[in-house]
């Protein structure tokens, strides 16, 4: 299997968890208490997309802009 590269966007909420994303997967997405955690736990659910039938070619991810109002 060729390997892939996967970016990963994380955020914390209210509760001090940390909630992570791949954007170029549609709907995948995880959360846990601790960053490793997280990460572990985002491979897992990465895998399970990928699994997905219906995945196509995945989009390039171009990046994170922060914007100030």
């Amino acid at each position: 299997m060729n390997r892939q590269e996967f970016f990963v966007v994380i955020e914390r909420d209210e509760d001090g968890f940390y909630i992570g994303e791949v954007p170029q997967l549609r709907a995948c997405y995880s959360q846990a208490r601790t960053l490793d955690e997280l990460m572990h736990n985002i491979r897992e659910a990465i895998e399970l997309c990928l699994e997905d039938e219906e995945v196509g070619p995945i989009p390039e991810f171009v990046g994170v802009q922060r914007i100030e109002l």
